[in-house]
């Protein structure tokens, strides 16, 4: 997708999405055999539900057909929200993160799992397990630092009211 057609359909898209109450996380244009794939990320500090994503891409099918951004090739138009393990990288995708553990790789050293705890505008609190026994320990990780940071899926996480039954 070239620079210019990218820009046009953000510049078209982004405030549709934000009129729903929700972030343009990813616009991405691919190939589907002979058709074309649309697919547009969208999330929320709420997430992002099956109806929303439903309901915005009615409206956004109605906008693409008032104008000519795709073109008059066929495409293929899917409005979705962000996987669970999909990479951390911009602040507030921290802040969504906060309580959930999260995979780290700095720029130095070896990658960790920790818990996310808190997040400000210069990096993130983290809890990170302890091993064999021992007691989690507090670290502290700058944004500048990270390389890469993904959610981990959590499968056997108890939720914190039943922690605190």
């Amino acid at each position: 997708m070239s620079t210019t057609h990218s820009e046009r359909l953000r510049g078209l898209l982004e405030p549709l999405v934000s009129a729903n109450g929700l972030d343009l996380e990813e616009i991405e244009v691919s190939r589907a055999g002979r058709r074309r794939v649309l697919r547009i990320v969208v999330d929320s500090d709420d997430g992002v539900d099956l109806d929303a994503c439903a309901e915005l891409s009615r409206t956004i099918s109605t906008a693409l057909d008032e104008t000519d951004v795709m073109g008059e090739d066929e495409y293929q138009l899917e409005v979705t929200s962000p996987g669970a393990d999909r990479p951390l990288t911009e602040r507030r995708h921290y802040v969504r993160a906060v309580g959930r553990l999260a995979k780290i790789q700095p720029h130095e050293g070896d990658e960790f799992v920790a818990r996310v705890l808190a997040v400000d505008e210069e990096g993130l609190d983290l809890e990170v397990p302890g091993v064999k026994g021992r007691k989690p320990t507090a670290r502290r990780v700058e944004f500048a630092s990270i390389a890469k940071a993904r959610v981990e899926l959590e499968f056997n996480r108890k939720d914190k009211k039943e922690e605190e039954a």
